[in-house]
């Protein structure tokens, strides 16, 4: 979305100024812990290289020839090939040390995949040290792409089992414990969804559980807002969120939170309700495209059956510089059709939703 200069800072003005109107709404202590939304450090903002974090695994040596590719894309933005020439080394020098030890983190029934996806992981990374020479970053990037996506099927089948258990009280609701997908068929084109269970097992089961059942479908947008949100799954009738056909309730999601270095996450408050004001939370919302459980705002454990897409201008909003993560629980991101998100607005709605991958994953009574 492109902005002439005047424009773009008639919005930088009109966000900042909305930021601090909404940290003194949202915090019940003023300005005082206001420090709370700046950014921390260099935020990822790719959905994927946020999903690959967020999955509970312990294999230091992957990790760090993962951080190595992810971050040359921003040195071949801005053409500091020294830069990412010591990055591809350092991911190289990596794997000659540790591949066996990366291996070995592995099922031995997996092992023998392992060691497909780690030949070519190094294979690749050879290719682009040779393209460096050549400055040739077309050719560079679609490598770094193939190499990411054979480290996330690597990660990927590093779990071992579920990493906790979800507390007792919240065993009457759905559970996703694991990841699954989500297509969405809307009237502007298609979005997939990638749910992550792993970090938000209540959330994300509530969510894939309502797809099974067709909630969806049809149903309006009824939010939409240029740079920040785009909401849906208010059901026709007077009730804001989804009726249990079985109890005849209303089914309330508690807000659920997995903050960084904690093994489990945070149910029914926010971070800031919990004085953790510089928490991080392993699903922020960094990424264009976030998916996160709506609520009211009095009320950490109403939400239900409607949720959102966080759509922010990167150039005027940058990530971490926002008053959602603790506050809202994210439980997944699109990872294709970012495009048909911008496009859509207040007079589309969804079409159809459908869990394409990951239906083992769900749990229910």
């Amino acid at each position: 979305m492109k902005l002439t200069k005047w424009k773009s800072i008639v919005k930088l003005a009109i966000t900042t100024i909305s930021i601090f109107i909404i940290s003194i709404v949202f915090n019940p202590y003023g300005m005082q812990n206001a420090h709370a939304i700046l950014a921390q450090g260099d935020a990822i903002t790719d959905p994927e290289a946020i999903l690959r974090y967020a999955l509970p695994i312990d294999n230091k040596y992957i990790r760090e020839i993962q951080g190595d590719i992810e971050k040359i894309g921003k040195d071949l933005r801005t053409k500091r090939w020294a830069s990412v020439a010591k990055k591809v080394k350092n991911a190289g020098f990596v794997l000659k040390l540790h591949q066996n030890d990366i291996i070995a983190s592995l099922p031995e029934s997996l092992q023998p995949k392992a060691t497909e996806l780690v030949a070519s992981i190094t294979e690749d990374v050879a290719k682009i040290q040779e393209l460096i020479e050549r400055e040739d970053r077309e050719k560079i990037y679609t490598l770094r792409s193939a190499i990411l996506d054979n480290i996330t099927l690597l990660e990927e089948d590093m779990v071992m089992g579920f990493p906790f258990t979800v507390p007792e009280e919240y065993s009457n609701l759905p559970q996703l414990l694991g990841r699954a997908k989500v297509e969405v068929k809307t009237t502007q084109g298609d979005l997939l969804i990638v749910v992550d269970g792993y970090s938000a097992p209540v959330t994300g089961g509530n969510f894939v559980d309502l797809v099974d059942r067709k909630f969806y479908d049809g149903l309006p947008f009824i939010r939409a807002e240029d740079f920040y949100v785009l909401q849906t799954g208010d059901p026709i009738g007077e009730a804001e969120g989804f009726i249990d056909p079985n109890t005849k309730q209303y089914r309330g999601i508690p807000l659920e939170i997995l903050v960084k270095g904690e093994s489990e996450p945070i149910y029914g408050f926010t971070t800031e309700d919990l004085g953790m004001y510089l928490a991080q939370p392993v699903l922020p919302f960094n990424a264009y495209g976030a998916v996160a459980l709506a609520r009211p705002t009095s009320d950490p454990n109403g939400g239900s059956s409607q949720f959102f897409f966080f759509k922010f201008d990167t150039e005027v909003t940058p990530p971490g510089y926002n008053l959602m993560d603790g506050r809202f629980a994210v439980f997944g991101y699109v990872t294709e059709g970012a495009d048909v998100l911008d496009k859509l607005t207040a007079e589309d709605k969804i079409i159809s939703m459908k869990v394409i991958e990951g239906q083992e994953n769900l749990k229910t009574n």
